[in-house]
């Protein structure tokens, strides 16, 4: 009689696409919804690049959690990171941001974590470099590309000053490619006739990349496409090469020959690879679940972990069919998942149909005017591809207070190339650390 008074309890580790997905497939359900997240917001992350060079705002890309559920009246949110998992006693172990610990009981449990950044067992590079997945990673790039043309334009020699105005990328996926197209078009066009000892157009970006393609994952055709569009821009394409050492002056890497060559640049960016959170390195020794080499869980067909049909992984942290990390797939499998759990709460006994992703294409924005769209057999690029793009993201972004703000943002970036998030602010020690020694006062 119990478990029909009491509502089953329903744990969602994490509050991006997967997670936020999964609790409104459980909105109408007679259960009790926790959402874990680490952070009270619920972050557009193909978007991150645009917060990170001054197109858009913090508030247009990221959505308080609460307001994103308030009408879920079945959903807690909970702002803690998970830690561990008891499978066996069904709990949640997370610590909150003050250090106090949290055990949350669960009967059924959905892991959305998604992936952080990686740098292929070089975590050093980490202080020189930093990655784009969050919106403090934005914020500090945004911070980084401004403060590079102020530090040039103060430069005492050529060789600081060419230093500064060299920005250099590592990973032509997605977030280099549209990062790289960024810095050139704030360098050629933003801070235009802005200053008075330096040409910011004359800014080099260099990006590099491990294979030979920049979006590979696009196919040949469209990676052929973006390539020219870059170079076209100025971006410096170095392909087949791998980084071997990173500093606060610039990087060093390694062709395909074994040939090692040293490139100065005091802005370093970090745009390739990721791994999975520790939660789920918990989750697997928990249930004994496999991982693979990132870190991801396989799962099976109706994305429970094996053993478990009361654990589901969603996601970019779920191992299926090689399926990419990308939104859609993020949103799909955290809707599946959710709509799993509403099933079996109703009592539907008939066997659940595995996942099935219906992709609905990628899509990646180099420049105003210019984007490369892969939908199945349809390939396009240049200005149609922006559009298609455009209405892509639209589509996605959550609130109609965030569309409209972006459309704003858009209009008025694409029609003048100005941009007016350009706020950065400078900690102390970075302040201290760029101005050199202080010197001794007076007397």
């Amino acid at each position: 009689m119990q478990d029909h008074v009491t509502p089953r309890r329903v744990v969602i580790l994490g509050g991006g696409f997967a997670g936020l997905f999964a609790a409104r497939a459980l909105r109408k359900s007679p259960v009790a919804v926790t959402v874990v997240d680490r952070r009270a917001h619920h972050l557009f992350q193909p978007l991150l690049y645009q917060c990170a060079s001054g197109i858009l705002s913090e508030g247009q890309i990221a959505q308080p959690l609460r307001g994103v559920l308030r009408r879920h009246h079945n959903v807690r949110c909970v702002l803690a990171e998970a830690t561990d998992v008891d499978a066996g006693a069904r709990l949640v172990h997370a610590r909150r941001p003050d250090g106090g610990v949290l055990v949350l009981p669960y009967d059924e449990l959905i892991l959305a974590v998604g992936m952080r950044q990686s740098y292929f067992g070089h975590d050093e590079f980490a202080a020189h470099a930093p990655g784009m997945k969050t919106l403090d990673d934005a914020l500090d790039i945004r911070r980084r590309i401004y403060r590079a043309f102020e530090m040039a334009e103060t430069a005492t020699n050529d060789r600081e000053r060419e230093r500064w105005l060299t920005f250099a990328l590592v990973g032509a996926g997605p977030t280099g490619v549209e990062l790289a197209g960024q810095i050139r078009e704030i360098a050629g066009h933003t801070l235009d006739r802005e200053f008075r000892s330096i040409d910011s157009a004359q800014a080099r970006v260099l990006l590099f990349e491990g294979s030979e393609a920049v979006l590979g994952a696009f196919g040949p055709q469209l990676a052929r496409r973006a390539a020219r569009t870059l170079q076209h821009l100025g971006v410096e394409l170095h392909l087949g090469t791998t980084v071997t050492d990173i500093d606060d002056h610039g990087l060093t890497v390694r062709d395909g020959d074994g040939r090692t060559t040293r490139f100065g640049a005091r802005t370093v960016l970090w745009t390739a690879g990721v791994e999975a959170p520790p939660i789920a390195a918990a989750l697997a020794r928990a249930t004994g679940a496999k991982q693979d080499r990132a870190g991801r869980i396989l799962v099976e067909p109706d994305l429970t972990v094996p053993g478990h049909p009361e654990i589901r992984v969603t996601g970019d942290v779920m191992s299926l069919n090689r399926l990419p990390g990308l939104a859609e797939v993020a949103m799909q499998s955290g809707a599946y998942a959710g709509r799993m759990v509403r099933h079996q709460v109703e009592g539907r006994t008939r066997k659940p149909k595995p996942f099935k992703y219906i992709d609905l294409g990628s899509a990646a924005y180099i420049a105003r005017g210019r984007a490369v769209v892969k939908a199945g057999p349809l390939h396009l690029s240049g200005f149609t591809g922006w559009l298609v793009w455009l209405f892509i993201h639209l589509a996605f972004l959550t609130g109609f207070r965030s569309r409209l703000g972006a459309v704003l943002s858009w209009s008025v970036a694409f029609a003048t190339g100005s941009r007016r998030e350009r706020a950065f602010t400078l900690p102390d020690t970075d302040a201290s650390a760029t101005r050199g020694p202080t010197a001794p006062p007076p007397g």
